[in-house]
């Protein structure tokens, strides 16, 4: 028991100093700039098809013909 509250309380603190760290290793860092352009132009078509497919998934799930209770 007292092994899982030190346990516990070594991972609060843990998460509650990561951001900390976080932000204080990201302070030196410098962007470099891009050597070649990139060929990825135009429309976002994949997530234009990832958004249709879901929204299409949650009416046909939405409107299945099954109107019976599970339970009696």
């Amino acid at each position: 028991m007292k092994i899982s509250k030190i346990a516990l309380a070594t991972a609060a603190a843990a998460l509650a100093v990561a951001p900390a760290a976080a932000q204080a290793a990201n302070a030196d860092r410098a962007s470099a700039p891009a050597t070649k352009s990139t060929k990825m132009g135009g429309a976002p078509i994949g997530a234009i098809i990832a958004a249709l497919a879901v929204v299409i998934g949650a009416v046909v799930i939405a409107t299945t013909g099954d109107d019976e209770p599970t339970s009696p």
